[in-house]
């Protein structure tokens, strides 16, 4: 059994007012640099992986093709190096709180009990929903330990994503897009203390999507969500991170 960490956390920053029905500091643009990749042997990995991805519209790659979505590149990358993912399995929708998602493994689980990978990304309605950010950390730490277990209580290979921020979007346009950030802010240093706390991987793409301020290119014909070359970015984050925890 895991251990449930304890945790308190109080309100920083009060919720900003929304009328819209989709999920989703204005920080300084960046330029993206990729990692650079170094040529090495092809592993030779015959056993089949598997890759359990957690979380809402960001993870089930909403207005993109699924062949964008940032859990399917991640695995077309791993598996052009040698490995051998099946399929990955999403468990996502867009729209979805920190409830919904406890919600729905309650009433379905997913297909495997264990997984060699379990990510985990979840948030952003929760603070648009204007959802209390102690209820956030109550529920996400429910949510990380759950994805502990799938993961076969190996906690290295699990992976927490932080919250991307829609702020810099058009879709923000006409709220204050400050506030929406501080929240963004407030509700990613919960996610990642509960994460740290816990001994988990911990990769902030926050900084990837707050680029899309300059560069348009970054965010889905939506207005709101990423792109597949956001997304592709995510996913070479990503690839050694999981390269490292199948060692």
């Amino acid at each position: 059994m895991v251990k449930i960490f304890a945790i308190t956390l109080s309100l920083f920053y009060s919720l900003v007012s929304c009328t819209k029905d989709d999920d989703m500091v204005n920080a300084p643009a960046d330029t993206y640099t990729p990692p650079v990749v170094i040529p090495v042997p092809v592993v030779t990995d015959s056993t089949t992986r598997y890759f359990l991805a957690l979380g809402d519209s960001y993870t089930i790659g909403q207005s993109v093709p699924e062949a964008d979505r940032f859990p399917v590149q991640t695995i077309k990358y791993l598996n052009q190096q040698g490995f051998n993912f099946n399929a990955t399995e999403i468990i996502a929708r867009t729209g979805w709180t920190t409830g919904n998602l406890l919600n729905s493994l309650a009433n379905a689980a997913p297909v495997r009990s264990t997984y060699d990978i379990v990510s985990l990304l979840i948030g952003v309605n929760n603070q648009y929903q204007q959802g209390t950010q102690q209820e956030y950390a109550d529920e996400f730490l429910i949510l990380l330990n759950k994805a502990i277990q799938y993961a076969g209580n190996n906690k290295k290979r699990v992976i927490v994503l932080s919250i991307p921020d829609y702020s810099v979007t058009p879709f923000a346009n006409g709220s204050d897009k400050d506030a929406i950030a501080k929240e963004i802010d407030a509700f990613n240093a919960i996610n990642k203390t509960i994460t740290e706390k816990a001994g988990v991987n911990y990769l902030d793409i926050t900084r990837f999507t707050r680029m899309a301020k300059t560069n348009p290119s970054l965010i889905a014909s939506d207005g709101l969500h990423p792109s597949g070359q956001e997304y592709s970015v995510w996913a070479n984050e990503l690839v050694p991170v999981i390269k490292a925890a199948l060692k």
